[in-house]
């Protein structure tokens, strides 16, 4: 397993991380066989795990925790912060009195004394990012977060953010985790350049475009969703969206350029996103012993120049093939009174 320094952290993470979100309810429930995917990417040389507190709410955690139960100091532990934890609306977001409550939460679920990466899973356009900055800064200096990282920012949020923290004296975000494939490219005309000019360890999300680049979904099977896709992440595969349309098509193009490569098509989908010179690990989110076997022996894989070009070629760079994708929308996009002046 291919290794790589996390930002300027100084901190050593595999090229591929175990994204833990299919880990519970959303994904499989049988938690020994859970615990079995853990050991398994363990034993490979997988160092960096990445889950959330939101993740079937809170189970994820519970699952990972009690996985590294023996193997703690072997990981480099993520965990997120931001979504709603229950039906009071200051049990979510980016508040000074909801990360407080929320890393003492995600402490005791994951069973350690320390969270090695402390994300904001989105930006709060209702907290300012001075408040944010100040408290996680105030647990990395407490030793029970070692380093902290955003998920989802634009390439103007993390700039505000890294100027906050530089004019305050706070620690600054050491991490970007963005969604990355080779149908979700909006990232490199912004974020990447972004967080490479700030020193920062990228930990890229969703490779296989919520499985399109599995080759599951053709077209002539149809789509036959599980409940996490048709309840959480219908937009990406709804028929009547150009972009989706579009994905079956390029799915068929690929599928031929990865047989031509020597390739399976989730090989080539996950190579893709490494090469990328800003990426430091690609985060994989299996769901069975299976599926994690199959993405691991890409890691060692570099795609040429031809193949690359290629897919250029069918999705330029700095696109994204449908833009109802993005999980995050900025506030000024949906409110419309943010973007309609008001004499």
């Amino acid at each position: 397993m291919r290794t790589e320094i996390l930002g300027r952290t100084g901190v050593t993470v595999s090229r591929i991380a175990l994204g833990t979100m299919m880990l519970g309810a959303w994904g499989n429930k049988d938690h020994a066989e859970c615990e079995r995917l853990v050991h398994t990417a363990l034993d490979a040389g997988v160092n960096l795990v990445d889950t959330a507190d939101m993740y079937s709410a809170g189970e994820s955690e519970e699952i990972v925790g009690r996985a590294l139960k023996r193997r703690r100091d072997d990981v480099v532990l993520a965990t997120k912060v931001h979504f709603p934890m229950g039906a009071d609306p200051n049990r979510r977001g980016n508040s000074r009195r909801w990360i407080r409550q929320a890393v003492e939460d995600s402490l005791r679920r994951l069973d350690t004394d320390r969270i090695d990466l402390y994300q904001i899973h989105r930006p709060d356009p209702t907290t300012d990012i001075d408040e944010t900055l100040s408290v996680l800064s105030d647990l990395v200096r407490e030793g029970k977060v070692l380093a902290i990282g955003c998920s989802d920012f634009a390439a103007e949020e993390i700039v505000a953010a890294q100027w906050t923290a530089r004019d305050r004296g706070h620690v600054g975000f050491h991490t970007e985790q963005p969604p990355y494939s080779v149908f979700m490219r909006g990232v490199e005309r912004g974020v990447l350049p972004t967080a490479q000019r700030h020193g920062m360890g990228v930990l890229t999300w969703s490779p296989l475009a919520s499985g399109w680049l599995t080759g599951r979904y053709r077209r002539q099977n149809g789509l036959e969703l599980n409940d996490f896709r048709k309840d959480f992440i219908a937009h990406k595969f709804d028929q009547s969206l150009p972009g989706n349309v579009r994905k079956y098509e390029v799915v068929e193009e690929l599928a031929v350029l990865a047989e031509e490569a020597g390739l399976s098509l989730t090989h080539l989908a996950l190579a893709f996103v490494l090469s990328h010179p800003a990426v430091t690990s690609a985060i994989i989110g299996p769901r069975t012993v299976e599926q994690l076997t199959d993405l691991l022996a890409a890691a060692d894989l570099v795609l040429d120049d031809a193949v690359l070009d290629r897919i250029d070629a069918l999705v330029p760079p700095g696109t994204d093939l449908n833009p109802a994708d993005a999980d995050h929308t900025p506030i000024h996009l949906t409110d419309a009174t943010l973007r309609r002046r008001r004499d």
